[in-house]
């Protein structure tokens, strides 16, 4: 029986030319045999894409209401006619310039330094042999299991004692690098980077901080990218601990501003939903302009077997 011949000795003996066409050829075969997704995996899809889009689109339902719609009952799936109206109205109580400012501001922080902090990290646990090395990426790991609400009480205490409650810096500070970063960088990199490239650079006389800078951060870019949108969004959409440590300053951030929509005695949910909807309008724009240069950069980065 005769063996199939890899394209890298195609592209070898025949040129760039030959080797695609008979990569081409290849995809094409498989897909003839039967490993196209069917429609099963559509209606899975459609189902999927569905419900995690009904959300949004409820939340723009009740947003462009009637205050008087919303008092008894579930409001109507289709929408009305108010909701540049109520938008406006929830434009204004909540200063939104003021609090678009400091959530950008936090998640841009937070998604740097997390991306910085948990490369150092992670290239550390992946390539560097070290005593310990084992139960302290064991240690990382392990906080991921303790409960946020467990850490409330004494990163509170910490904030206050250093005169930082009420401002942004103690919503900062909490999110600068996350267990989570640590360990998908350490993943990644575990593969992405062989020692040979390290060696070659120390072997030219790299420094460890230039190796890290000129060959490890190169070959993480794809999973960084993904961990810098994991934590922007995470830190854009935080509401918990911002509520806590913010106080009466609820315009600081978008998430705190829009649920201070809501009155002491009675609720105009047609409001909060316009603060909702005014939260996430940012980050639908941002999904829209860099989607796809995203997935770009991921399939770029992908280790290829």
């Amino acid at each position: 029986m005769s063996r199939e011949v890899s394209v890298a000795t195609l592209r070898q003996i025949g040129g760039n030319g030959v080797a695609n066409a008979a990569a081409r050829k290849r995809r094409l075969a498989v897909t003839s045999e039967g490993r196209r997704p069917g429609w099963v995996s559509y209606t899975i899809l459609t189902v999927v894409i569905l419900i995690s889009v009904f959300p949004l689109y409820y939340a723009v339902s009740i947003a462009s209401q009637a205050t008087t719609d919303t008092q008894y009952g579930v409001p109507a799936l289709r929408p009305g006619s108010g909701l540049f109206r109520n938008l406006s109205t929830a434009f204004g109580e909540i200063d939104f310039l003021t609090a678009l400012g400091g959530t950008v501001l936090v998640s841009a922080v937070c998604a740097a330094s997390t991306v910085l902090f948990s490369t150092l990290a992670g290239y550390s646990f992946a390539k560097l042999r070290f005593r310990g090395r084992g139960p302290l990426l064991f240690f990382v790991i392990g906080t991921m299991a303790i409960p946020t609400q467990l850490a409330v009480v004494p990163l509170y205490i910490m904030m206050a004692r250093l005169h930082l409650f009420g401002t942004l810096w103690a919503v900062m500070i909490p999110g600068l690098v996350t267990a989570f970063g640590v360990f998908w960088m350490t993943q990644y990199l575990e593969g992405a980077l062989p020692f040979e490239l390290i060696e070659a650079a120390r072997v030219d006389g790299a420094s460890m901080i230039r190796t890290f800078w000129s060959v490890a951060l190169p070959a993480a870019r794809p999973a960084a990218a993904m961990l810098a949108l994991f934590t922007f969004v995470a830190q854009w959409t935080n509401y918990y601990w911002p509520m806590l440590i913010l106080g009466p300053n609820k315009n600081a951030m978008l998430t705190v501003a829009a649920a201070a929509l809501k009155g002491a005695r009675f609720t105009d949910y047609t409001l909060v939903m316009s603060g909702v909807v005014l939260t996430a309008f940012p980050l639908i724009v941002v999904f829209f302009f860099a989607g796809r240069q995203l997935v770009s950069g991921i399939m770029a980065g992908a280790v290829k077997g």
